[in-house]
């Protein structure tokens, strides 16, 4: 398979998260969240090289313990996701080749299985393109009123078809150059939306419900939990 250069967007503040510090430094079983998100990626996939994308001003990340040998700090975040992937990109464009993979992988996904990466992986190889990891809709899907302060049912949605987005994402390195660079790509809440507005269709690769995002302060315990079950 061609080199997989892993990136990880960690400018965000995670403001829904609450707290003293962002939720990538919140400690999960005595480690941060963004360590231990890069040890499965490392494990899973074993990347020819880890970036981490933080802001500028970001000086929580000259303080993490037990962070992984190696791995490269960007600081060139932006207000956006988008604008973070983005600028990472033109950062490390003189040491990659356009047929490289990028994966990209929320830093508040530490749980993701070993073998949805392996999947992932061994699915994309010959692929010219990339994909994500996604999960097919199972529940029956509601749309509301988004303006209302007691919202009813507006429609049921079909749940055909359907999938749930997670990441990794990982694309050829000059697929996702092009898309992230595009107008229309700041808009966009994912890479995979902004390959797809390239008129390129992302294969969906099958994740886990186990590869939650920590987004709540509570969620530490629901990750934790997973971590347990999977021998961490």
């Amino acid at each position: 398979m061609d080199r997989i250069v892993a990136l990880v967007p960690a400018a965000g503040g995670g403001t829904r998260f609450g707290g003293s510090v962002a939720k990538q430094y919140a400690l999960l079983g005595g480690v941060p969240v963004l360590v231990r998100t890069l040890l499965r990626l490392r494990s899973g996939l074993a990347p020819f090289a880890t970036f981490v994308a933080v802001a500028s001003d970001d000086r929580e990340i000259e303080r993490v313990p037990q962070m992984p040998a190696g791995v490269e700090i960007l600081r060139c975040g932006g207000p956006t996701r988008a604008q973070t992937v983005s600028r990472a990109l033109d950062a490390i464009a003189h040491r990659v080749d356009d047929g490289d993979w990028i994966l990209v992988h929320d830093a508040a996904r530490p749980c993701v299985p070993r073998d949805a990466l392996a999947r992932l992986g061994a699915q994309l190889a010959r692929d010219d393109v990339g994909g994500l990891l996604a999960m097919p809709v199972a529940d029956t899907l509601k749309r509301g009123d988004e303006y209302a302060d007691a919202p009813r049912v507006q429609a049921t949605v079909p749940r055909a078809g359907l999938w749930q987005a997670q990441t990794p994402q990982m694309f050829r390195f000059g697929v996702l150059r092009r898309a992230c660079g595009a107008p229309e790509a700041a808009q966009c809440t994912d890479e995979a939306q902004a390959v797809e507005a390239l008129g390129l269709a992302p294969r969906l690769v099958v994740g886990s419900p186990a590869n939650i995002k920590i987004t709540f302060a509570d969620d530490l315990a629901l990750a934790a939990a997973i971590l347990a079950g999977q021998g961490e």
